[in-house]
C-alpha cells in the first residue's frame, strides 16, 4: 500500500480527497502547514506528495523546493492557482506534476496512479526520510551530503532500510551480505554497524540503527 501526504488547509477539500484515496487503497497522511508537512516528511515514509500553494505558514513551491533538496519524492501541485506561469513556477521548482482546481477526483487518482508507476519503473533511488539510496551507483546521501559508503555498507543499509522499523536478525544480514552466518562475522558486522551509526550521526537526519537486545538491528526515525 503506498502513501500518500495530502498538503491542504482547506479541511472540506482534505476530507474529499482523503476519502476518496482512502477507497483507491492509499494509506494517507495529513497535513494543515507546510511545518505539519515537514514532521510528518521527518517521521513517516512518504511516496507522493499531494501539495496545495497557498499554506497557512508558508508558500506550497519554496516548501518543493525544500523537500525536494532532502527527498527523493514525487510532488503533484493541487492548486486553485491554475494560470499558466503558476503551473511553471511550481514544475520549475521541481514539482513533478500539476493538477489545477477544480478537478475531477478520477483524475487526480490517474495521475497519482500514473507517477507512482513511474516512480516504481524507473526509480534509481531508496528513501527513507533523509537518507537516500542510489541503487545504480551505490551511493548514498543524508540530504545532499554524500555519506561515501563502501559497498558492504550500502549493501546493509539497504537491506536496513527495505525493513525500516523492523528488527533484521544479524544471522540475516551475514547471509544477505556476506553469504554467511558464522559467529565469527558477528564481529565483522559490529564494526561496519559502529562505521554506519557514525556516518548517520546527524542532528537533521533523524535516523539511527538501534539494537534490539542484541538480536539483529532496526533503523528508525527519532
Amino acid at each position: 500500500m503506498s502513501t500518500i501526504l495530502l498538503v491542504e488547509d482547506n479541511p472540506h477539500i482534505m476530507k474529499i480527497n482523503t476519502e476518496a484515496l482512502t477507497m483507491y487503497g492509499y494509506e494517507i497522511l495529513q497535513a494543515a502547514t507546510a511545518e505539519e508537512c515537514r514532521l510528518a516528511m521527518r517521521w513517516h515514509p512518504v511516496e507522493l506528495v499531494v501539495l496545495d500553494i497557498m499554506l497557512p505558514d508558508g508558500n506550497g513551491v519554496e516548501l518543493c523546493r525544500e523537500l525536494k533538496m532532502q527527498y527523493h519524492v514525487p510532488i503533484l501541485f493541487l492548486s486553485a492557482l491554475g494560470e499558466s506561469r503558476d503551473v511553471v513556477e511550481g514544475l520549475r521548482a521541481g514539482g513533478d506534476d500539476y493538477l489545477a482546481k477544480p478537478y475531477d477526483l478520477d483524475v487526480l487518482a490517474a495521475r497519482i496512479e500514473a507517477r507512482l508507476r513511474q516512480e516504481r519503473v524507473g526509480n534509481r533511488y531508496v528513501s527513507y526520510g533523509s537518507l537516500r539510496l542510489d541503487i545504480l551507483s551505490g551511493s548514498g546521501y543524508l540530504g545532499n551530503t554524500n555519506l561515501l559508503l563502501t559497498q558492504k555498507e550500502f549493501a546493509v543499509l539497504l537491506l536496513l532500510v527495505h525493513n525500516a522499523g523492523k528488527t533484521v536478525s544479524k544471522q540475516e544480514v551475514l547471509r544477505e551480505v556476506w553469504n554467511t552466518d558464522l559467529e565469527d562475522g558477528n564481529r565483522l558486522l559490529w564494526t561496519l554497524i559502529s562505521r554506519l551509526r557514525r556516518k548517520l550521526n546527524s542532528q537533521e537526519s533523524r535516523i539511527e540503527i538501534s539494537s534490539k537486545r542484541g538480536d539483529g538491528y532496526t533503523l528508525e526515525q527519532i
